[in-house]
């Protein structure tokens, strides 16, 4: 797969009221999330979790998010996910290349969903 990390920033353009970060991790916004490439083209993406992993010390978290583009991008098929770690410190978001993240970032989602799977037959 192409490196998509200088494809895609995430600084927030002055046209946006609220930044991707904040936009992301507002448990109440379902919006979709602008990003904008190297050119200032915006990429537009649906939001489908962000995934809290543990650190190998485990005593910290990082943050990522899936996100699926609604704008094509090259490298990405259409309906294929895309994994960011997000960087609540510097406030910034950033494509993940790696497998491993990015097949640990999967399998925490899917056993996300099967949790609550579990809890909606309960009711």
């Amino acid at each position: 797969m192409k490196d998509l990390r200088d494809e895609i920033k995430s600084k927030p353009q002055k046209m946006k009221a609220i930044d991707p970060i904040s936009q992301i991790l507002d448990e109440e916004n379902y919006d979709n999330v602008i990003l904008y490439d190297p050119d200032k083209k915006p990429i537009e993406f649906e939001q489908v979790a962000v995934i809290p992993v543990d650190d190998d010390n485990q005593t910290t978290q990082t943050l990522y998010t899936i996100m699926i583009p609604v704008t094509p991008m090259q490298g990405v098929g259409e309906g294929e996910g895309v994994v960011f770690k997000i960087d609540e410190v510097s406030h910034d978001i950033e494509v993940v290349n790696d497998e491993k993240i990015i097949d640990k970032v999967l399998e925490i989602y899917q056993q996300l969903l099967m949790e609550g799977e579990g809890e909606q037959g309960k009711k």
